[in-house]
């Protein structure tokens, strides 16, 4: 597995831009020039803009939907950054984009949760900026996949590129949610775990799907410790051709970022080192103490299933699993823990359970077997 150690922190990207948060922002889709204009500037008055995004060619799932204008989009981009100084973001899907963004030097692009869904087109992508110092931000897949979000960004790692960073976008919502997308933070967690030296940001706007929820969402990611923003803006949200809910106005986009905690990674007071210290500690204790009353509940666990097995019933059972969801719930509201927490931890449990009283019923008929 690739450490990733040679990409580069965001502070060393571009010359003037130092920082290890990027904050990204921009319409949709573009659809006029003046309307990039008019957001471009707006934003560049708050002071808070590292880059000015948009989309010039948009996937869309059904044809009739807005395709953005293409290659024209590009062209009032440069006259964005000519006006305004703000380096201009894209997103690419194809190896004409590429030959496109290369041509009007375009400062940064991203690879769309689709597109990091296919490992053809990313490859196809990779190998077009091969050679280049192109900035890549990749969005995490539409699927909750890890494997394939490692893939894509190693792809354009292989290819040479080392200005790369990942974009936390959530996923596809196969449950009930509030959010258009469900943020799954531990994704993430695990992606910046393996591979610490890969800055993250988030795209807070594709996640909550409305503004309602972005300073939330927005907060979340930068207390996870991750490198930045990009949220969508339009001058008139409610005109903007696609994803119109999701949109605000370059005044909101102020008054969120005015009203978001920039907290460091650390303290280098004395005080606070020596109390966090203590706590720690504290916090391993009790974690060694619950593996080991785990481990205690599996050797319980195995207990029950050699004699249900000798007695000829069955693993699961239905009522008792009814009982120690509802009771332990009880339980864990009453200490102050949340009931979908409990739930969770318990259905974590209760598969390992199940899981370890198959294989003692597997293991004794495949030894019944051997005898005969």
């Amino acid at each position: 597995m690739k450490e990733f150690n040679e990409i580069l922190p965001f502070s060393t990207w571009f010359e003037d831009i130092e920082t290890n948060h990027f904050l990204i922002a921009g319409p949709c889709a573009a659809e006029s020039e003046a309307q990039l204009l008019n957001t471009a500037n707006a934003l560049k008055k708050t002071g808070n803009v590292h880059f000015f995004r948009t989309g010039v060619w948009k996937p869309r799932t059904r044809p009739q939907n807005f395709e953005g204008v293409g290659e024209e989009g590009l062209k009032w981009l440069q006259k964005v950054r000519q006006e305004t100084g703000l380096r201009i973001a894209v997103e690419v899907a194809s190896p004409e984009h590429v030959n496109k963004v290369l041509k009007y030097k375009v400062d940064l692009v991203w690879i769309g949760a689709r597109t990091t869904s296919n490992p053809f087109s990313v490859q196809e992508l990779a190998d077009h900026f091969k050679g280049t110092d192109m900035p890549v931000l990749i969005k995490n897949p539409v699927n909750p996949d890890l494997n394939m979000w490692i893939g894509a960004i190693e792809r354009f790692y292989n290819a040479g590129l080392r200005k790369i960073a990942a974009v936390h976008r959530g996923f596809y919502p196969f449950e009930a949610t509030k959010f258009r997308n469900i943020p799954k933070w531990e994704i993430p967690i695990e992606l910046k775990t393996l591979y610490h030296y890969l800055p993250i940001i988030c795209d807070p706007s594709h996640i909550a799907g409305c503004p309602e929820y972005l300073r939330e969402i927005s907060q979340k990611a930068l207390d996870l410790n991750m490198n930045g923003l990009m949220i969508e803006v339009h001058p008139k949200p409610s005109e903007a051709l696609s994803d119109a809910r999701q949109q605000i106005t370059p005044g909101a986009f102020e008054d969120l970022i005015s009203n978001l905690e920039f907290r460091s990674i650390n303290s280098d007071n004395p005080l606070f080192l020596g109390h966090m210290d203590s706590l720690r500690e504290k916090i391993d204790s009790v974690d060694k103490q619950i593996i080991e009353l785990l481990a205690q509940r599996m050797n319980y666990v195995e207990e029950i299933g050699k004699y249900k097995l000798h007695n000829k019933v069955t693993i699961f059972q239905r009522r008792r699993w009814e009982r120690i969801l509802s009771s332990r719930k009880k339980l864990g509201k009453k200490l102050g823990l949340s009931e979908q927490f409990i739930k969770k931890l318990l259905q974590l449990v209760h598969k390992e359970s199940i899981s370890k009283q198959t294989e003692i019923m597997n293991r004794n008929k495949d030894e019944d077997e051997n005898t005969y």
